[in-house]
């Protein structure tokens, strides 16, 4: 049970971190600040308020002129800050991909007028929301080493006796954001044991880093030798621009931002399935009809290609039931 003594209000936080009641909404929303409900209140631990100031920075350039990457969430008629990311509230996806921000676009516009709320966690996170009846919807792309096979072993791992379908949204690629012209002349992953590389790595928990992770453990590498492997950004933006600042020589991310950051050149190395998890038992209901329904429709696929960087020939398909 959290320790109520050490339980903040909304405000409260907002009074520390010297921010708007409505920005900490907002960091809640976004899943950027862990929080709670006793009743229909929203409850905030001292000790995540202090590792968000710990990491701050992190937050704030992965917020800073993104409006390339990621939007706002769709907010209903009639919205209250205290309601958001309620389950039971409308519908919640977990996720962190532009993709999903034209999606809850699609959903709002749609006929039913689906209300959707997103948050921006990993796919770890995601699942156990999921899991844990905290969302309807979750994004991953967790790449396991031992078959080669996406997602499929992890949802049945983190979703233990609840059947789920996987649907495809698109695939993309994974690869190093290096400075322009890759001048430490990184070209595979065994180079970033290399004593002269520093990487730049994302938090645990995120199908980045579970790519990273189970390549080293695949290929035996050690990550203690990897300098920068425990410094941590949270979000592809983050990592792009800490190498292109030139804190850090490589970093894993998608091809999308790192081709949209200056000073940064991306290498290509690992093609990944990005797909959306549901459990079996919402497959006939209205808004997972309604969510498959549009990503299969034309004009959301006309939107996406024209971002560029994503392969949805199988886009809109049940790949798998678990």
């Amino acid at each position: 049970m959290k320790a109520e003594a050490t339980s903040l209000t909304p405000q409260e936080v907002a009074d520390i971190l010297k921010i708007t009641k409505n920005t900490v909404y907002e960091l809640i929303k976004r899943g950027e600040l862990p929080a709670y409900r006793v009743g229909r209140k929203i409850r905030v631990d001292q000790q995540d308020v202090e590792a968000y100031k710990k990491h701050g920075k992190s937050f704030e350039l992965a917020n800073q002129d993104t409006s390339s990457f990621r939007t706002q969430s769709i907010k209903p008629q009639n919205y209250h800050p205290e309601e958001t990311a309620d389950y039971h509230q409308g519908l919640v996806i977990c996720g962190q991909d532009v993709l999903l921000d034209i999606l809850t676009r699609h959903l709002e516009r749609h006929q039913n007028g689906i209300h959707a709320f997103r948050l921006y966690v990993g796919s770890f996170t995601g699942l156990l929301a999921l899991y844990q009846d905290k969302a309807h919807m979750a994004a991953v792309h967790l790449w396991d080493g031992d078959t080669g096979i996406y997602n499929i072993p992890f949802v049945r791992r983190l979703l233990p006796g609840v059947p789920a379908i996987i649907v495809h949204l698109a695939s993309r690629m994974q690869g190093f954001y290096l400075a322009a012209g890759n001048p430490k002349n990184i070209k595979e992953w065994k180079d970033l044991t290399r004593p002269d590389v520093r990487l730049i790595n994302r938090e645990k928990g995120c199908g980045t880093r579970v790519l990273l992770d189970e390549q080293l453990r695949c290929l035996g590498m050690d990550r203690r030798l990897i300098k920068g492997y425990e410094k941590e950004e949270l979000s592809h933006l983050g990592v792009a621009s800490a190498v292109a600042r030139g804190e850090a020589d490589v970093g894993l991310g998608n091809e999308k931002v790192g081709l949209q950051v200056r000073g940064v050149d991306f290498l290509p190395l690992h093609k990944e399935r990005y797909e959306l998890v549901i459990k079996k038992e919402d497959l006939n209901k209205p808004h997972t009809r309604d969510v498959i329904d549009i990503l299969q429709s034309d004009e959301f696929k006309r939107e996406v290609q024209g971002l560029g960087d994503y392969d949805l020939t199988e886009t809109g398909i049940i790949v798998a039931k678990v």
